[in-house]
């Protein structure tokens, strides 16, 4: 039975990868668009999104 869980989430990890890189590479985007109009309030909230999409990705590799 445990097996059984820890193959599905896995499999979820193996999916939530590629969503994960499709945030990251907006989030990039995004911060980029902030940082050319030279908005701090923007910058510092995708700096935080990042942060956390970056934990998460490393979560899903452990």
């Amino acid at each position: 039975m445990k097996q059984v869980l820890n193959d599905k989430k896995k499999t979820e990890a193996e999916k939530r990868k590629p969503v994960l890189r499709l945030e990251v590479d907006y989030e990039l985007a995004t911060l980029y668009d902030a940082l050319l109009i030279k908005d701090a309030k923007k910058i510092l909230e995708c700096k935080r999104k990042l942060e956390k999409l970056r934990q998460e990705m490393i979560r899903l590799d452990a």
